[in-house]
């Protein structure tokens, strides 16, 4: 019975496109609330430990809510716990890339950089999986990278070159962690992965957290609370999405956290996105989105191959 639960909880046989792309457009506004939140913390006294934490908190609780929800508690259950340690390592470098990437530079240039972690997770395909990967692919990733070189612009005092550069280790360690998280989803739920995830990474985080955990008055534990929740929000909507909508479709829908990041820099920071990053994102989105559609164009032709008769 737990199999068949896992299996109706990860792929379920109907599908729901604008449910899909409706939870993805969630998703992206609670992923921009939340590093809103984490900028917004750090400029009033709290470290970047504590908002991992916090925020970790939030996605173990509400991948536990999702599993009991969608099929039962038990499925958290696994047999590949240093497979997840693994995961738990690379993604949680990524998550404090990230997060410091957001607190050293204008959100909108931040996200419009985090958008690039496509383009890394097929280079990464081809060079270290080594996945087949064609002209079309590669010219996306030469013309994402582009992008990238046009919203920092290398040289000048556009972009603090420290916040670049955490910027771009951030998206490259995202992208490593995806190439974990795409083997464990070969035998591991949704739910499973981001509660062992956020579960196990509260155990390192836990034990740094008396070193940088300070007093705060109630608006910055408000704020430490409201940025957890949305973590939760982004991982249950991320999933969800997935369950209901094919990534093709409901992927376009993440590049909407732009606008939310550049209405949260505006009306928290006094920050507006620069020419550079006006140009840039829209050549790392689309690299982005050619990427997506050439693999969905790929898997829909191996399957149609391994569906024909010898």
């Amino acid at each position: 019975m737990t199999g068949a639960r896992q299996l109706r909880t990860d792929r379920p046989a109907e599908q729901h496109v604008l449910g899909g792309m409706g939870l993805r457009l969630l998703s992206a506004l609670a992923i921009a609330t939340m590093f809103a939140g984490v900028k917004w913390a750090s400029q009033h006294g709290a470290h970047v430990v504590e908002t991992m934490f916090y925020r970790q908190i939030g996605t173990a609780l509400c991948a536990a809510v999702w599993a009991a929800a969608s099929g039962g508690i038990g499925q958290l259950r696994t047999e590949r716990v240093w497979a997840h340690v693994t995961r738990m390592s690379l993604s949680t470098i990524g998550m404090a890339l990230n997060f410091l990437a957001i607190i050293l530079l204008p959100l909108a240039e931040a996200t419009a950089i985090g958008f690039s972690v496509p383009i890394f997770a097929t280079l990464l395909a081809a060079l270290v999986l080594r996945e087949p990967t064609g002209v079309w692919r590669w010219s996306a990733i030469l013309v994402g990278f582009v992008g990238v070189l046009v919203v920092l612009q290398p040289g000048s005092s556009h972009i603090a070159f420290e916040g670049g550069l955490v910027a771009i280790a951030a998206a490259l360690a995202t992208a490593t962690a995806t190439i974990v998280i795409r083997k464990l989803g070969a035998t591991e739920t949704a739910a499973t992965t981001v509660f062992w995830f956020a579960a196990s990474s509260l155990v390192p985080l836990g034990l740094a957290m008396p070193f940088f955990a300070g007093a705060h008055d109630p608006q910055v534990w408000a704020v430490l609370a409201g940025l957890s929740v949305a973590g939760g929000v982004a991982q249950l909507a991320l999933t969800g999405a997935l369950r209901l909508a094919p990534v093709a479709l409901v992927m376009p829908m993440d590049y909407s956290s732009l606008v939310w990041a550049t209405l949260f820099g505006l009306f928290l920071f006094g920050q507006l996105p620069s020419p550079y990053t006006w140009a840039g994102a829209p050549i790392i989105v689309a690299s982005g989105l050619v990427i997506v559609w050439r693999e969905q164009r790929l898997r829909k032709t191996r399957a149609v191959e391994r569906a024909m008769p010898e």
